[in-house]
């Protein structure tokens, strides 16, 4: 699946006006955590789009993916790119087994796109390995898929899927999150944010912030292509998106969930 991916993961963010703003949406919202001159893990780094945002940010970042077909474009992106220069390695990476790096090897470890949703039963020890690696103070920022957020706004697949697939296995989806019980195309674990907040508690974090991704640009395209017409009206409008999309009334609301955490320090 994430070789097949190819290109998409690239063009995912920029290819219409709601992954433009998303993609905004998570740019800022990994700014406020990340800090010139430190050294961040970026796990699940696909074709090298935050890559190039942790460069900008002023990191030194070791890039691993659990794609060589990954891997591959994210080199060829970078490559001849100030960028590049920000790269320590490229290797690829199971989320779910982070034990090749001591304790406190990281100040940010970033997993955008969501690779946690694909680390079903094995999630637990994923959260606990990546807040392990993190240096005393240190982030981690990631997304996962929104299942609230998701159902809202996929909800025509999701009554075809039941036609498909039945009753109880829609309702198993939607009480757990896990696509595995209706083996639909893309087979993920979605979560509600409270699950989020649960499990980085369970494996010795705290949970600093989390957003959603996307809200309000989930909407009508048309509207938004006419705000994106006009500089000012856009600037506007994805200000209050980012800031909205931070509400705790709004965090279940998007596609995907945006999380900031650290280790929880002794008392």
């Amino acid at each position: 699946m994430y070789d097949s991916a190819g290109e998409k993961e690239w063009e995912r963010l920029e290819r219409d006006v709601r992954g433009r703003v998303a993609f905004e949406v998570h740019r800022q919202f990994l700014s406020r955590y990340l800090r010139p001159g430190q050294h961040v893990l970026e796990i699940g780094a696909g074709p090298g789009r935050f890559t190039f945002v942790l460069a900008e940010l002023g990191a030194t970042v070791d890039v691993t993916d659990f794609s060589d077909v990954q891997l591959g474009l994210n080199r060829a992106h970078l490559e001849g790119s100030d960028a590049e220069r920000a790269i320590a390695s490229r290797s690829t990476l199971d989320i779910c087994d982070t034990s090749r790096f001591a304790d406190a090897s990281f100040d940010a470890v970033v997993a955008y796109g969501g690779p946690l949703s694909y680390a079903f039963e094995n999630a637990p020890d994923a959260m606990t390995g990546l807040l392990r690696i993190l240096k005393p103070g240190g982030v981690l920022v990631a997304s996962v898929m929104s299942l609230l957020g998701s159902w809202r706004y996929f909800l025509g697949g999701v009554v075809e899927e039941t036609k498909l697939y039945g009753d109880d296995a829609n309702d198993l989806v939607f009480d757990t999150g896990d696509m595995r019980h209706i083996g639909a195309g893309h087979v993920c674990q979605m979560f509600r944010s409270h699950e989020i907040v649960d499990l980085v508690h369970a494996c010795g974090g705290e949970v600093l912030a989390m957003s959603a991704s996307n809200w309000a640009s989930l909407g009508d395209p048309e509207l938004l292509s006419e705000l994106q017409a006009d500089p000012n009206q856009w600037a506007r409008f994805v200000n209050k998106e980012v800031r909205a999309c931070a509400e705790p009334g709004a965090v279940d609301g998007g596609t995907h969930l945006l999380f900031a955490a650290r280790r929880r320090t002794a008392a």
